[in-house]
């Protein structure tokens, strides 16, 4: 496996490189949360307020659910480092296949 950090001889400059690193990861974890938080004030506000159908909200809140789904595979379990392609190449076909699936018996049963 690649190792991402630089092999230096002063372990001073690489303790920065890492120090430098998990700050930068901590940001984008810390936005992301908050984003997170975000939305989901957004859901329950659109679910309080009286005046859209059900019709609106049911589609809303699953497009804000797959957002935060996104954002948790991408942030939280670092799906966006170098390495991960093997488990994304599994998530995003079974998700492909489970979307296929319920496709089917839901135009099956329509008909």
């Amino acid at each position: 496996m690649e190792n991402l950090r630089p092999n230096s001889a002063n372990p001073k400059a690489d303790l920065n490189y890492r120090r430098k690193k998990n700050a930068e990861e901590m940001r984008y974890q810390v936005v992301s949360f908050a984003l997170m938080i975000f939305l989901t004030l957004i859901a329950f506000a659109v679910v309080h307020f009286e005046g859209f159908s059900h019709w609106f909200v049911a589609p809303f809140i699953m497009l804000l659910a797959v957002v935060q789904v996104i954002f948790q595979l991408y942030y939280f379990m670092h799906m966006s480092h170098k390495g991960h392609e093997t488990p994304q190449l599994f998530l995003f076909s079974g998700l492909s296949v489970a979307l296929i699936t319920v496709l089917t018996f839901v135009t099956i049963t329509w008909i």
